[in-house]
């Protein structure tokens, strides 16, 4: 497997993922300031010309969630995502959508003091937020005792906050993305 790769750059959530389901690949660095993502080459993998990208054999994937859930599938014994027919596999696949669909714009919102429109399609970062901290239960993730894909996708956002200087507010929040921090594979800030 070859990851398209850049440290500023979601690419660093897919490696996450890569090493938490511990597989052997091979990272290509993607200039960002020399544009190597728009190159005609990077192009026939991604054509929106953005990072991460993956390619395992014959197999083109970009996009974080889709290949998130790729590899939860590809390295089942990683034990990161519910089977498909499991209790909590629905809100599972929730979860690894609403990273994207709302927690990730509502928080580029919030970083960048900008307004939440309601005809944006995405609430506002503390609403997000309330969203997080109910799915996150009392268990130390997403899922309860099980560590999965979902905790990357989520917790990458307050990672990535946190990367900008800013904290949630949220003690739960912030113990729940300490406990992500703290895995021996974790993302690094």
């Amino acid at each position: 497997m070859k990851l398209y790769f850049n440290p500023k750059s979601r690419a660093t959530i897919a490696k996450w993922m890569l090493d938490e389901c511990g597989a052997t690949y091979e990272t290509v660095l993607i200039d960002l300031e020399k544009r190597e993502q728009k190159t005609p080459a990077f192009l026939a993998i991604n054509p929106a010309g953005k990072l991460p990208a993956l390619l395992d054999g014959k197999q083109r994937l970009f996009e974080t969630p889709a290949i998130c859930l790729y590899l939860a599938e590809k390295f089942p014994q990683a034990n990161l995502a519910p089977p498909p027919g499991a209790p909590g596999r629905g809100r599972f696949l929730s979860l690894m959508m609403y990273s994207t669909a709302q927690l990730e714009p509502a928080m580029g919102d919030s970083l960048m003091k900008l307004p939440t429109p309601r005809e944006r399609g995405w609430d506002d970062f503390e609403t997000v937020k309330n969203v997080i901290e109910q799915e996150l239960g009392h268990g130390p993730y997403l899922l309860g005792e099980q560590f999965t894909a979902a905790d990357i996708m989520v917790g990458s956002m307050f990672i990535w906050q946190r990367l900008w200087g800013v904290h949630t507010g949220r003690p739960r929040l912030e113990a729940y993305v300490d406990r992500l921090l703290a895995r021996p594979a974790a993302m690094a800030l």
